[in-house]
């Protein structure tokens, strides 16, 4: 009895070691949501989700109307870390070899050398997806998946670390094309924007009125910096109780009849993929984190649910003829899952 006692104990002790681990590193985090919010007013939601994907090694895609600062956060995002940015403006006459790069025949040397493309870079703004092609879209499937490109014959490793972040106009249908569901679950996080509040709109004026510049933040983090915080994230507890909320979660977009939710099996057309079980844990250890835990609790899987399982599911006409979106599934699902 009394070994078993030192057994419980030594968890604790761990996590303590963790927690001031955290607090110590959140520090940088702190001073990089203070870097960014000199340019960004407001859109904190915004922010959290962006920093959030930074730390678990995810890709994110922004939704709003034009204006809301989607393509500004990202830069702004990218100018405090001290890494390789490129953007990429996604157009009707976009071609794969654009994005991936191509092979050049050289005739001095009389062989093909490779010209790599903007992708090989640390993080990637993907400026209004939606506009290109799926044949140009699924040029980053790869990329987004397996860290690497394939040119010609040959595979390229991507640099570390790497992070897509990509925005698209949801009213603007003119010239632009859905992106393929492969691609759209290779992203950790889809955030929808909403506009500022009045307030924050009369400090967005003030901002932009007094300086026709905006202040280029200072550099932060640097990519082994980035590194060293996601493999702490990875060392924050997990408890099997939140595991299986988050499976729970994931089932009852497949199986809604089994959590008592059969509403939902004529709205949805498939459910969740596994990457949204294995996105989900490690968001939620991403938010503990941003909230000096060691330790994840149910709040942080509540908390970032929505971004994380909306975008995966696939809804039927009849949900669309009831002005049913996903966002709403998830919101019912939750309501219904049983809390650890």
């Amino acid at each position: 009895m009394f070994d078993n006692q030192n057994v419980t104990l030594s968890i604790p002790d761990h996590l303590k070691e963790l927690s001031a681990q955290i607090l110590q590193e959140n520090v940088q985090i702190q001073r990089l949501k203070s870097e960014i919010s000199h340019t960004i007013i407001g859109q904190q939601y915004m922010l959290d989700r962006l920093i959030i994907a930074l730390l678990a090694d995810g890709h994110v895609l922004l939704e709003g109307v034009p204006g809301l600062a989607k393509t500004l956060a990202i830069k702004t995002l990218a100018d405090a870390l001290d890494s390789q940015f490129n953007r990429i403006q996604f157009t009707p006459d976009l071609l794969p070899a654009d994005i991936t790069g191509t092979l050049i025949y050289n005739q001095k040397l009389e062989s093909f050398t490779v010209k790599k493309g903007p992708i090989f870079a640390n993080f990637i703004l993907a400026d209004e997806i939606n506009r290109a092609p799926a044949k140009v879209q699924s040029a980053l499937l790869e990329a987004m998946q397996e860290r690497q490109v394939t040119i010609g014959d040959q595979t390229y490793a991507l640099p570390k670390p790497f992070m897509v972040l990509a925005t698209q106009n949801p009213i603007e249908q003119g010239g632009t094309y859905v992106l393929p569901e492969a691609q759209v679950d290779r992203f950790m996080l889809k955030v929808v924007l909403d506009y500022p509040t009045m307030e924050e709109e009369k400090q967005i004026i003030r901002l932009n009125i007094q300086k026709s510049v905006l202040k280029t933040p200072e550099k932060v983090l640097t990519p082994e910096d980035i590194l060293r915080l996601r493999a702490l994230i990875r060392e924050i507890y997990l408890d099997e109780k939140i595991e299986q909320y988050i499976v729970n979660l994931v089932f009852a977009t497949r199986n809604p009849a089994q959590f008592q939710l059969n509403e939902l099996k004529p709205l949805i057309g498939f459910g969740c993929s596994p990457r949204a079980s294995i996105n989900l844990a490690l968001a939620a250890k991403a938010h503990a984190f941003l909230n000096n835990r060691a330790f994840v609790i149910p709040e942080d899987v509540r908390s970032i649910a929505k971004d994380v399982m909306a975008h995966r599911i696939g809804l039927t006409y009849e949900a669309e003829a009831e002005n049913i979106s996903s966002e709403m599934i998830v919101q019912k699902i939750l309501n219904r899952v049983v809390v650890p």
